[in-house]
């Protein structure tokens, strides 16, 4: 069976080897240290900073194997590639949508934080705008109905 693919800016990629490294060279000696000091308290039945450190371990452990694997099949995004005016993953498009100036920078997936204005190319608002141009308008369908949008400005994403 073939793997998902994680398409991904290069800047998205350190961001996320980054914090693979924390995790595993910080994070986990932490929680190693939260666990030997849980210990020492006795019964590790009714040890509630115990099974604390030990839910925190398998979290811990669980998104390091994400990371691994997003990093792995990391496919880096060349928005270069498109033509300078073409909506494609790794641009930062610029649009007007019900007299509202919106800026977002379309990213994959394992890198999408709308709070700091990136997207994943798998939500609505980024599959209406791919391969779109400037001064393209276009109706995108969203969970409570439908957006008007008008593209002004597509631009390598910083």
């Amino acid at each position: 069976m073939a793997e998902k693919v994680y398409p991904m800016t290069l800047a998205g990629k350190e961001k996320l080897e980054a914090e693979l490294e924390h995790l595993k060279t910080v994070k986990r000696g932490e929680i190693v240290e939260r666990i030997k000091i849980a210990r020492s308290f006795g019964d590790l039945s009714e040890n509630s900073e115990y099974e604390s450190a030990k839910d925190e371990q398998a979290f811990v452990e669980g998104r390091i194997q994400t990371l691994e694997t997003m990093i792995r099949f990391a496919e880096l995004i060349d928005s270069d590639a498109v033509a300078t005016d073409v909506v494609a993953l790794g641009k930062l498009v610029t649009f007007v949508a019900d007299g509202e100036k919106e800026s977002y920078t379309i990213v994959g997936s394992a890198e999408a934080d709308p709070f700091d204005g990136k997207i994943s190319n798998d939500s609505p608002i980024a599959q209406g705008l791919l391969g779109k141009k400037v001064g393209d308008e276009v109706t995108i369908k969203i969970p409570n109905g439908e957006m008007e949008i008008k593209i002004i400005k597509v631009a390598p994403a910083v």
